[in-house]
């Protein structure tokens, strides 16, 4: 579709390409394509790879230490890198936190956190969930009493992606009771080193440790940790996860994933002859290819939107529907071009690597129509934005 970019959108691509192909350390290139997860080390080295040449904070405005890129300059520079094999940057900084505090924040954290978040110095991780607070979220109960200079911290968090690595997480807390519940809510950061934190790893279906839960015990926040007002967490909350579905369309990470599909069933042998010329494997990839290209579209014509300044937040459910569901589709056909080999986990040198990584991203994505907000939220929210 290269006919829907300008010509300087064209050439940025080639210069993203040619960046990412020369400059992506070959040991992140294997661990992403391979399924494995990857470190902090590994994630950091790549991120200052693209600090240094301007890009690590691609969505960010030049006011704040980003390179300006317009919103369909962000989409190819994902796309790329997706397609190149290199990791998805550490969004829980650059994309939720860093908006929130550009748009909230006191002129000290700004100036604090946004340059670690760019270098990727700080790790930052997001506490919204509870054990009784996923898609109703407004019902969290972990507390934040202020105690002259401090807020004492008292509760737990859930599905916290990746607390192991984490230095500092953003937290909704309850400041106060409120009739209404989405009131009395603050936003707080929270350094995870602080005495009274105790972290503990969620082993998920595929085997890996992605996510944990936190527990809270009288821990101690210097009370200019608070991000804007007291009790106005919930709109920030609402700001940041308007930014979190805007980002989460994965289309590089699809397109990778469909050619690595075509790979299989152009190996895997049915009666006698390729998968892949099998007319119904070849209609249900057809199927995706054209879901897949329908989601693009769509996708840039809201980010052309964007660029006029007409920007309406209020496809995020709807890209955040769409796009899930065809991240699980795509790993779903690969697990059935398999057949029972996606059945058999990592558990040797000798297991082949598009066996394992079939049977792993089917497991993995799981989470996708959960996460960000459960799809079956997602749509009531659509409906009466976009139906009224």
């Amino acid at each position: 579709m290269s006919y829907l970019f300008t010509p300087e959108e064209t050439a940025f691509r080639a210069d993203v390409r040619a960046f990412v192909q020369a400059n992506l350390p070959e040991d992140i290139r294997d661990a992403q394509l391979g399924g494995r997860l990857v470190n902090r080390e590994q994630l950091t080295r790549w991120t200052r790879i693209l600090h240094a040449r301007g890009w690590a904070a691609y969505t960010w405005p030049q006011a704040h230490g980003g390179p300006g890129f317009s919103p369909v300059q962000r989409h190819i520079f994902e796309d790329e890198c997706a397609q190149a094999g290199a990791p998805e940057l550490l969004p829980f900084g650059l994309k939720m936190v860093a908006p929130v505090l550009m748009a909230f924040g006191n002129a000290w954290q700004k100036q604090h956190f946004l340059p670690r978040i760019a270098d990727l110095s700080d790790w930052w991780c997001q506490g919204y969930s509870e054990p009784g607070a996923g898609s109703d979220l407004a019902g969290l109960r972990t507390r934040a009493e202020l105690d002259g200079e401090h807020y004492i911290v008292n509760g737990q968090k859930t599905w916290t992606t990746l607390a192991q690595d984490a230095d500092w997480m953003f937290c909704l807390v309850r400041t106060e009771n409120t009739a209404r519940k989405q009131e009395g809510i603050s936003f707080l950061l929270i350094d995870l080193r602080s005495p009274g934190v105790t972290i503990r790893p969620i082993i998920t279906i595929d085997g890996a440790h992605e996510v944990n839960e936190v527990w809270f015990q009288d821990v101690r926040v210097p009370a200019c940790n608070l991000v804007g007002e007291p009790g106005k967490g919930w709109t920030y909350a609402k700001y940041l996860l308007v930014h979190e579905r805007l980002n989460f369309g994965g289309m590089g990470f699809c397109k990778r994933e469909i050619a690595r599909l075509k790979r299989m069933a152009a190996k895997v042998m049915r009666g006698g002859r390729p998968a892949l010329e099998n007319p119904l494997m070849r209609n249900r990839l057809a199927v995706l290819e054209m879901r897949l290209a329908s989601i693009d579209m769509t996708n840039l014509r809201i980010l052309r939107a964007a660029e006029r300044g007409e920007s309406d937040d209020r496809h995020a459910p709807y890209l955040k529907i769409i796009s899930s569901e065809l991240q699980q589709d795509i790993a779903e056909l690969q697990s059935r071009i398999l057949g029972q080999q996606a059945a058999i986990l990592r558990q040797d040198g000798n297991q082949l690597r598009e066996e394992a990584l079939a049977a792993l991203t089917y497991c993995n994505l799981r989470k996708t129509t959960i996460y960000a907000g459960s799809n079956e939220i997602q749509r009531n929210i659509a409906a009466r934005q976009l139906l009224g």
